[in-house]
């Protein structure tokens, strides 16, 4: 039996359908409710923050930070400081014009999936917000049961960043009985350089509030550039 067509829109998250980074705002956030040690942590938030964005972030080393303090703390307390940041820092952060992007390949009967690297305990409720059912994000380690809520600080396999966004989608898609050559149309929005491997696997990618580097190659390439958030 032949799977029906299906067209595809992939959506970055952070600075493509939000016009903030929630990974480093989150970061923030903890900071300024005194989770985590404000010295240490403000600079190592903007260290990474700033690797990243030149395109030179060590993921490994970034999750480490980024992931200890949800090992720290238990999820139910975890999730009380997740609503707060929800309703402080992502919903006044929801843009209309990036709602009416999804909405668009919805109402087509695109499959719509996010593909980000912040992990997914602090992206999920964001991608509900979106109705967006499908979420690819790094994922946290968690401990095994009956502990499972519970995480252990690490990651679990590999990071869904550069390479590992093109393998976490094929890998999703071959769950689905599809691969990019069976794709009636595929689009990818992102602001990133770091979303290259990702963008040159679509059919039609689309450089959405881009960065210097990616805005530079996208001219050069003749992509699409989309700004949501001018």
């Amino acid at each position: 039996m032949t799977n029906k067509p299906l067209s595809l829109a992939l959506f970055d998250l952070d600075h493509t359908l939000l016009p903030i980074d929630s990974d480093h705002e989150w970061g923030r956030f903890l900071v300024r409710i005194g989770v985590v040690d404000k010295e240490y942590y403000d600079k190592e938030n903007e260290r990474f923050y700033n690797d990243y964005k030149a395109g030179k972030l060590d993921i490994q080393s970034f999750l480490s930070f980024a992931l200890k303090p949800l090992a720290s703390h238990p999820r139910a307390q975890l999730d009380i400081w997740h609503d707060q940041f929800m309703q402080e820092i992502i919903l006044p952060n929801l843009r209309q014009s990036a709602i009416d992007l999804v909405k668009s390949h919805q109402d087509k009967g695109d499959l719509c999936c996010i593909v980000t690297a912040t992990n997914s305990f602090v992206t999920r409720p964001t991608a509900k917000l979106f109705n967006i059912e499908h979420l690819i994000a790094t994922e946290p380690q968690t401990q095994a049961p009956p502990n499972e809520r519970e995480y252990t600080g690490k990651v679990f396999g590999l990071p869904n960043f550069k390479e590992g966004k093109v393998v976490h989608v094929e890998n999703w898609l071959s769950k689905l009985g599809y691969n990019w050559s069976t794709l009636n149309a595929s689009s990818f929005y992102t602001d990133s350089m770091n979303d290259l491997p990702l963008l040159e696997k679509v059919k039609t990618p689309i450089a959405t509030n881009p960065d210097d580097r990616l805005k530079a190659l996208a001219q050069e390439r003749q992509w699409q550039i989309l700004n949501l958030f001018a």
